[in-house]
């Protein structure tokens, strides 16, 4: 059964490449952001989170986007059989968020993270981005590094071309 764990930055692309992997594969996807993130873009409770991660994660099959932390990326990692890293330059996700916080601004946006909650504050938004790029980013590639050659399937997208060709293939 596949368990696909696409992983990267904010603003990336992750959500709405899992929901396209979910329709055409017919796998449940998860949305980290709707464990991890409160309506008022406060973090749930660990316990809460970790409980809710690891019912998901037990599942036989599931498409899993987003991070939550780094103790339950790395427990996702390890069940997934496939994973997915979106690895854009740090730009293209301060171009993402900021046209997602128009639309959101706008009433207009269609796929709010974690389903619905209201516009997370914008400076916030852009330090999380420029933290998981700083310090997240380069775990993730040494997690994907260390996965490949233990003989997973790992896909690493670079850009929006390769992610827009990627997602056209599937």
């Amino acid at each position: 059964m596949p368990r696909i764990a696409i992983l990267g930055n904010t603003a990336g692309g992750k959500s709405t490449l899992a929901r396209h992997l979910s329709k055409v594969r017919n796998i449940a996807h998860v949305e980290i952001d709707q464990l991890f993130w409160q309506p008022d873009w406060s973090t749930t409770p660990s316990a809460i989170y970790e409980q809710n991660h690891t019912n998901a994660i037990n599942n036989e099959d599931w498409i899993i986007d987003g991070g939550g932390d780094l103790p339950s990326i790395r427990k996702r990692v390890d069940r997934a059989n496939q994973l997915i890293l979106i690895d854009l330059p740090l730009w293209i996700h301060f171009w993402h968020a900021a046209e997602r916080q128009m639309a959101w601004a706008n009433g207009t946006i269609e796929h709010p993270p974690g389903g619905g909650m209201e516009m997370p504050p914008t400076c916030r938004l852009f330090e999380i981005i420029w933290q998981v790029d700083r310090d997240w980013m380069p775990v993730l590639r040494k997690m994907c590094d260390e996965q490949e050659a233990s003989g997973k399937s790992v896909v690493r997208l670079n850009s929006i071309e390769e992610l827009d060709a990627y997602t056209r293939a599937c």
